[in-house]
Parts: structure tokens; sequence; C-alpha cells
């Protein structure tokens, strides 16, 4: 019953800026982490960011001083600014999570997607 829904996605020009979204719901107890993916057609997933509880954080090289990862605790949601965006950031972003439900087991969970365009 836990689920991840992704927010924010869009058409920006080359230089522009995104936020996007993630808010998860459901019986959740407690989040070790949260992340962004993201996958270009034809191309492999890749990390783009994370965060953990403790609120330590870990940014790809490509977006390092272009992107920052932060969270909102109590509203079990976490947020990638997107800066200076670049053709080659058009993907598909995901957002993942670690985290313990009702069911008092760590389990991994996905979000839908959502897409990000990049493009003058």
């Amino acid at each position: 019953q836990v689920q991840l829904v992704e927010s924010g996605g869009g058409l920006v020009q080359p230089g522009g800026s995104l936020r996007l979204s993630c808010a998860a719901s459901g019986s959740i107890f407690n989040i070790y982490a949260m992340r962004w993916y993201r996958q270009a057609p034809g191309k492999q997933r890749e990390l783009v960011a994370a965060i953990t509880s403790g609120g330590s954080t870990n940014l790809a090289d490509s977006v390092k001083g272009r992107f920052t990862i932060s969270r909102d605790n109590a509203k079990n949601t976490v947020y990638l600014q997107m800066n200076s965006l670049k053709p080659e950031d058009t993907a598909v972003y995901y957002c993942n999570a670690d985290l313990v439900s009702s069911g008092w087991s760590r389990n991994n969970y996905w979000g839908q997607g959502t897409q990000v365009t990049v493009s003058s």
C-alpha cells in the first residue's frame, strides 16, 4: 500500500530550472533513504541523487553544482532542484525509497516516473 508519486516534470529550455517532488504515502514508519534515478531512451538507468534519514547527500558527478536534493520528513517528501539544465538531462526521472512500512520489514519502492525534456 506504499506509493511514491513524482511530480514537477515538463519541458524547459536549456539553462532553465525545474523542481521535482516525490511524495511517499501509506503506512510508513521509517524512511532510510530516498533517491532520484533517471533513464533516457536506450540508456541504462542511473542514480542522480540520494539523501539518507540522517541528511547525508550524494550527487552524480554529472549534476554536481547544478542539482540539489532535499527532503521534508514531516511530509515524507523528497525534492530535486534542477538548475542550469542541459539537453543531456532529458530523461524519465524516477523516485526510489528504502523504507519500513506496516509490514515491519525494510523494502525498496519505485515511483511511476516523470518526464523531463530540455530543448529549445
